[in-house]
């Protein structure tokens, strides 16, 4: 099923560290793609469906600079084969002495429409696509060609990503901090079990630096008085969240 809309608003207002929790509360501990970082801070949330690369280790003989004059290259068919609010993820095995792809094939899939690009690799023209209102979220800058190290071969198969398991059609958040990986059959309830998560820790953050309560009792909220607050805090603060 695709991406519902609704649920992509929600997960466009929450963080990578509430769907953490969301996601351990099922059993699921190993979702954070471990060693990827945004180029850009400052840009909102990266919400899509993951459409995957990935990278073997190069064989110098099959990997020369020639192959690219193939128009059938699989990195460059990636490219111009990723759907449109879709999230790009290579898996370059942890690698970033070589680039996974540069400024040019990234502002690409910002032309395109795509929602973003992930490699547990590096990016090369760093700078550039730091540049760019485009989601990017890479281990290390590299400037070395892909080719030195990486033979591109599979596209839109299972892969890993920094330790994670990426299914084409996974839900890719990503944020400040990092990019998380949500199984596409359980989006829609942990979207919606973030959304009310955040407005509870809103809610306990105002209470704890603006009125300096403990949060025994509050955070979790085992006394009744705290749920209470909560539940009146609500009324006037709910349209601030989609839920």
């Amino acid at each position: 099923m695709p991406l519902n809309p609704v649920t992509k608003t929600k997960l466009l207002a929450v963080s990578t560290a509430t769907l953490c929790t969301a996601l351990f509360k099922r059993g699921l501990r190993n979702q954070f793609i471990q060693d990827v970082r945004p180029l850009n801070a400052n840009l909102p949330n990266m919400v899509g469906e993951a459409f995957t690369l990935r990278y073997i280790p190069a064989r110098e003989d099959l990997n020369p600079i020639t192959v690219f004059q193939d128009r059938g290259h699989p990195q460059r068919v990636a490219v111009e084969q990723c759907p449109a609010g879709s999230v790009l993820v290579f898996d370059s095995r942890k690698d970033a002495r070589a680039a996974s792809a540069g400024s040019i094939l990234v502002s690409r899939l910002m032309m395109r429409g795509c929602a973003g690009v992930v490699t547990d690799g590096g990016f090369r023209d760093s700078p550039e696509i730091a540049a760019l209102p485009f989601p990017a979220y890479h281990q290390r800058p590299s400037a070395p060609t892909n080719l030195t190290l990486h033979q591109a071969l599979d596209i839109n198969v299972p892969i890993g990503c920094g330790d994670v398991a990426v299914w084409p059609g996974d839900v890719m958040v990503g944020d400040k901090e990092g990019v998380i990986v949500i199984p596409a059959a359980i989006a829609d309830e942990i979207a919606k079990e973030a959304v009310e998560m955040t407005a509870f820790e809103d809610f306990v953050t105002e209470m704890v630096v603006k009125q300096g309560r403990s949060i025994l009792g509050l955070y979790p909220p085992t006394e009744q008085k705290s749920k209470d607050d909560f539940a009146a805090w609500m009324q006037t603060n709910a349209s601030r969240y989609p839920l």
